[in-house]
């Protein structure tokens, strides 16, 4: 059964009994993913396992050798079957008569495909050779926070030893390829007792002839280098000692829900970027420390840290002693302009003759002192990962620190791997970003049918999604269903009631720390009355007023205030009706308020067009399937109204159109996505009815 270990222990999760009827790339398999479920062991996407198998020859029945080992681009955490590559061992080895030399290297990537076993599809990574080349079944190959402090500190070799003995030893840098492969194999052979290899300023290399045996390795090794620091470093202060006070939590938020947006607007200019906030104990520890901004200088260690952080994060000029968010807002803009002429000097100085253009110059960390650590990517998964790597950067710089002098790459090795030919044609074989990618969308009425089914039109184009709704359950509801099909990551929550001021701000504040901001926002919250004027109480009217007008109002004033601060405009889209252009009897409440609606619109649309803020209109009309307002009092006055019943209502509704088609939330969605998207770039102002077609709400 699973055995477990105390304090900051990695645990020992391996079951023998669960283990002992699968294969052995089925335990492969088991092994990876323990090992990836914990990020002290390895953050995600970084390390690889392998294990070489024997297995029969689809075309001569045939036992040969086959090198089971994660594919590129691939997470051990998650891996599946799918995700391993497999080659035979027979041509690995012949490969070392096609090796030219150093030099040459990167150029035995392309050998790695004709040794393919069985026509896996899976692309082998550069890291094959490294697994090819140890003499043993089983090898791991992870990134640990406490074994990175060992290989990046000034004396890591030294530490090595005094950890380890002989049962680890040590390789200096190298960066990883064929060269290194052909390293770790020379080390075997000369050193045939050793358990495995620290790697300076990279990681940790174990291996064992038995999957379970390699597993447990790892796991000691690790414990191993956690106890050793747990011993040197109880007495030492953090960082050299707190410089700074910790803001209190909600003041934490407040600031990064103002300086967010700026930054985000800021560094979106060519492509939009979405946001991560993290505040957890460890980031606070490190932003606030006295040693914060010399050890962030020194940029990151290992090369997985810096691919997805960048070499050196932005330091935000703020003081938490004396918070004044204005005055970091006013000096925000040369701050970034400062790292990004740092980063083009860079660049220049390390730049080959075949290097790849600069890409963005713009940080991907940003710590505030006080307040946290603020990340910023394409999407928002690679943002929050982006954050949990720079939570690895810190793990290693508080252990190397507290016993070492903390050392980063040397610049040219940094930049060599950053614009290292092969992972550029990596980025180049990635599929082309969704039409929203990098956007962030509040839809108000976000737990009912056309709401819903907005945001998931927006959510299948790669954006980002906070659903405002004042129904908690079905808000709930919707979430988890939207979650599951698109990720936690692109889905929030805020219940909200549109007519609340304080609530409408406090939606968008939250929107700001979220995802970093705000681009679309889909104007959908509301209700539907059925009265004749005598029977219309002046509560209902003012119901009506406040939700589909009122609600509108505050919904866009607030947006409109986070859209400037951005300054990369946006879109308005709000979802009015029919019956603001057309009358209909028995509903002068609900037809006057979505008129009303839609001239705010138009008064919007002109007063957003100097700031690139687009604002426009979908009209629907009659549709019944999933739409709240059509449940209760509404569907029965509606049906009393045209002497019809409950049944009959949808099929009236349909025949009196011009298509003669129902209307569905569906096709509402496909409206507000058109009127969101670059396809209706050069639109504002403009309606779209989606009817079915009725000549009283034509607009001209």
């Amino acid at each position: 059964m699973p055995k477990d270990t105390t304090g900051a222990r990695i645990a020992n999760q391996w079951d023998e009994a669960q283990a002992s009827s699968m294969s052995e790339p089925e335990k492969l398999l088991y092994r990876s993913n323990l090992l990836g479920s914990d990020k002290r062991v390895t953050n995600y996407g970084g390390g690889n396992t392998s294990a070489k198998v024997m297995q029969p020859d689809p075309l001569t029945g045939e036992d040969r050798e086959v090198l089971w080992v994660k594919g590129s681009g691939g997470d051990i955490g998650s891996i599946e079957m799918s995700g391993f590559s497999t080659l035979y061992m027979d041509k690995l080895r012949a490969l070392k008569d096609k090796y030219r030399g150093v030099d040459f290297e990167d150029e035995m990537v392309g050998y790695l495909p004709h040794c393919t076993f069985n026509l896996n599809a899976r692309a082998a990574s550069i890291d094959t050779p490294l697994h090819a080349y140890v003499p043993h079944t089983h090898v791991d190959h992870v990134h640990p926070d406490a074994v990175i402090a060992i290989a990046a500190s000034e004396n890591s070799k030294e530490l090595t030893q005094e950890i380890y003995g002989d049962e680890i030893g040590w390789l200096p840098w190298k960066k990883p390829g064929y060269e290194l492969g052909l390293w770790l194999e020379d080390f075997c052979q000369k050193n045939p007792d050793a358990k495995g290899v620290v790697l300076e300023s990279h990681g940790l290399f174990t291996w064992a002839d038995d999957a379970q045996e390699c597993y447990e390795l790892t796991l000691r090794i690790i414990n191993r280098a956690i106890e050793w620091f747990e011993e040197k470093t109880q007495d030492v202060a953090v960082f050299g000692g707190v410089a700074h006070p910790t803001l209190p939590a909600d003041t934490r938020r407040e600031v990064a829900a103002r300086l967010m947006p700026a930054i985000r607007g800021m560094i979106s200019e060519d492509s939009h970027k979405v946001g991560h906030f993290d505040d957890q104990d460890t980031v606070l520890d490190f932003v606030c420390a006295k040693g914060m901004a010399p050890l962030a200088a020194l940029g990151t260690s290992c090369p997985d840290h810096f691919l997805r952080t960048k070499i050196r994060p932005l330091v935000v000029d703020f003081d938490p002693a004396n918070p004044d968010t204005d005055a970091t807002l006013d000096k925000l803009r040369g701050m970034i302009e400062d790292y990004r002429a740092d980063y083009a000097a860079y660049y220049a100085r390390c730049k080959h003759d075949n290097s790849p253009a600069m890409r963005d110059p713009n940080a991907v960390v940003y710590l505030v002192p006080g307040v946290g650590m603020f990340t910023f990517a394409k999407d928002k998964a690679t943002a929050r990962i982006s954050a949990e790597f720079y939570v690895n950067a810190i793990n290693v710089m508080r252990n190397s620190d507290a016993v070492s002098t903390y050392q980063g790459l040397p610049e040219q090795e940094a930049f060599d791997i950053e614009y290292w030919l092969l992972e550029e044609a990596k980025l180049q074989r990635m599929p082309k970003p969704k039409s929203m990618a990098g956007r962030v969308a509040i839809v108000t009425g976000g737990a009912g049918g056309i709401g819903a089914a907005t945001a998931q039109r927006y959510l299948s184009e790669g954006a980002c999604v906070m659903l405002a709704d004042i129904d908690a359950d079905a808000l709930a509801d919707t979430c988890k269903a939207l979650a599951g099909r698109y990720s936690a990551d692109v889905v929030r929550t805020v219940e909200m009631n549109v007519t609340s001021e304080a609530a409408v701000a406090q939606a968008y504040a939250d929107m700001a720390v979220e995802f970093g901001g705000v681009d679309i926002v889909v104007s959908n919250a509301g209700i539907a009355s059925s009265a004749k004027i005598e029977d219309t109480t002046l509560a209902l009217w003012d119901k009506n007023m406040s939700i589909l007008s009122t609600g509108y109002f505050l919904v866009s004033r607030e947006a409109f205030k986070l859209l400037k601060q951005q300054g990369i405009g946006g879109a308005i889209v709000f979802v009015a009706s029919k019956n603001g252009l057309a009358a209909s009897p028995g509903a002068a409440a609900y037809c006057t308020a979505k008129a009303a609606e839609i001239h705010l619109a138009r008064c919007l649309a002109l007063e957003g067009a100097p700031d690139g803020i687009r604002v426009n209109v979908v009209n629907p009309d009659a549709v019944l399937r999933g739409s709240k307002i059509w449940s209760g009092e509404w569907l029965d006055q509606r049906a009393s109204t045209y002497g019809t019943d409950k049944d009959g209502l949808e099929e009236m509704y349909r025949q009196r159109s011009l298509l003669k088609r129902s209307v569905l939330p569906e096709d509402i969605a496909e409206a507000c996505y058109f009127l969101a998207s670059e396809a209706s770039a050069k639109s504002t102002g403009n309606i779209i009815n989606v009817d079915a077609g009725n000549p009283q709400s034509f607009t001209r």
